[in-house]
């Protein structure tokens, strides 16, 4: 039997911790010096030249939101201080996995990114059309990514990558079954429903935290696609989305969203059933109803797909007074990610391009660098403090402290004690929330992208990932292993027992 060999960095230096990230506590914020993680991102986000890693192809369009209700006992932020104020917004759409020629009706998530050119700086939210995801560490993300691209032997996309990366990490289940089901196709971007997806926090003008999650729900109403409509609309128009999308705003059939929002108190949090952090998890609206907040409007179509969609630069990291971040793990990764991906695909200066320009005033000392196009602040000093100009910081920007839950920084497990059930709410998704016939068009499409796995592990991903389809309900397993032809008896092995609960 031939020896292991050690996992190392590009330098050579060989570390364990691979998968998850050092953070202060079970519940983070993660920590700066953990640079395997740095390490992976970076060099994931410099794979792919010139076009995003992810997210390649997408449509944009610009509108307004408009504040309906008054949120503002949660938050400072300036965009929502009245009723009836307007901010300007820019909105990206696209698909994840699929390369700038890929097909609009491809079965993934749709990226729903949003940049709201607020008083106070351009506030990005950068979400997906579900609400959790696939994986709840940033270490994960590249080696996830990996899966849904290209077989580095074949050039093929593969199933046996997926379903054995999302086999080997049932926390991805929940969002594999969002995938699986007809909202994996959404018939268009103007039918689909948005989220923030990750916990975000606002902060009130008391400097009083509450955690928060964005909801932005389709007023054109849910349409979606059947497997094989998509099918037949990637071949007939691989540019459907984004035809639809121009054909409606340049008619003036502008498409609509209502913004809402759910709350979470800091009290609420230290003690809720579920991390209210882990982004493979949803908080139920029974518990934390939905908060009407405003609606968004596209009502113009970009002038120059390039410079306007293709040099959209949207980062999580970007967030205004008011609105904050969360110790959720996968958010505190993109916090450093996305600027970085943004810096090698565009330059130094992407925030100078119109698209991603503040139309305030921005006031810093970063001069230099590749494509400067503002001037570069003439005669002004380079250097903070000085004696020549009037820039001051702001002390009423000031943010709340946290309060963390450990100051030892020890933990790497990204599922602390009794954060690991992983099938509770897939379970709820399929037996709650979708219709019978919703249910029929997930088996069949888990079924028939199964059966695309081929080599020498398939028994044994397709018997693995049956496990976890057990494990949410029996009666999805059970449908689900009949369409595979799976032998039955051996499958008893992956069935819950009677007396154990199906949220392990």
């Amino acid at each position: 039997m031939s020896e292991h060999k050690k996992l190392t960095t590009a330098s050579g230096i060989p570390y364990y911790y691979h998968e998850d990230t050092l953070s202060a506590g079970p519940r983070g914020p993660l920590l700066l010096q953990d640079f395997i993680l740095h390490e992976k991102m970076a060099h994931f986000n410099r794979e792919r030249i010139p076009e995003r890693v992810v997210h390649a192809k997408g449509s944009g369009a610009y509108g307004t939101f408009t504040v309906t209700n008054d949120i503002t006992k949660y938050t400072r932020a300036k965009l929502f201080n009245r009723a009836g104020k307007q901010t300007r917004v820019f909105m990206r759409f696209s698909t994840v996995g699929g390369e700038r020629g890929s097909a609009d009706t491809e079965r993934d998530p749709r990226g729903f990114a949003m940049k709201f050119y607020t008083e106070d700086g351009n506030w990005d939210l950068v979400g997906n059309n579900t609400p959790i995801f696939f994986i709840k560490d940033p270490k994960k993300f590249d080696d996830f990514i990996h899966t849904q691209k290209r077989d580095p032997h074949t050039h093929c996309k593969s199933p046996a990558m997926m379903w054995d990366f999302w086999s080997l990490n049932p926390e991805s289940l929940h969002q594999v079954m969002f995938l699986m089901s007809d909202r994996g196709t959404p018939y268009s971007y103007r039918h689909m429903h948005g989220f923030g997806s990750h916990t975000f926090s606002f902060i009130n003008a008391d400097n009083k935290r509450h955690w928060v999650k964005f909801h932005f729900k389709t007023a054109q109403g849910i349409k979606n696609f059947t497997n094989d409509e998509a099918v037949k609309m990637k071949g007939e128009d691989p540019d459907w989305a984004q035809r639809d999308l121009v054909t409606a705003i340049a008619k003036g059939d502008f498409p609509k969203w209502y913004v809402k929002v759910q709350i979470m108190t800091e009290d609420q949090a230290k003690i809720y059933k579920w991390n209210p952090f882990d982004l493979t998890k949803v908080w139920p609206h029974k518990d934390f109803p939905l908060m009407d907040v405003g609606v968004i409007e596209l009502n113009e179509n970009p002038q120059n797909y390039f410079a306007e969609v293709e040099q959209a630069a949207f980062a999580p990291a970007h967030v205004v007074d008011g609105i904050s971040y969360s110790p959720d793990k996968m958010l505190q990764g993109r916090i450093l990610s996305y600027p970085d991906a943004h810096r090698y695909r565009l330059g130094s200066n992407y925030e100078q391009i119109p698209v991603n320009r503040c139309p305030f005033a921005v006031n810093n000392y970063q001069r230099d660098g590749m494509m400067r196009v503002d001037g570069n602040s003439g005669s002004a000093p380079n250097y903070f403090p000085n004696s020549f100009d009037s820039i001051k910081p702001d002390e009423g920007y000031k943010q709340p402290s946290w309060v963390l839950d450990s100051n030892v920084a020890d933990w790497y497990s990204r599922n602390a004690e009794g954060e690991n059930d992983h099938y509770t709410q897939p379970g709820i998704f399929y037996r709650e929330v979708l219709s019978d016939y919703d249910k029929k068009n997930l088996v069949n499409n888990i079924v028939g992208a199964m059966k695309g796995i081929e080599g020498p592990k398939r028994d044994e991903i397709i018997n693995r990932q049956l496990c976890h389809f057990f494990r949410a309900d029996i009666g999805l397993g059970m449908a689900i292993a009949q369409g595979l032809g799976a032998d039955m008896s051996s499958l008893q092995q992956h069935m819950p027992a009677k007396h154990e609960a199906v949220t392990i």
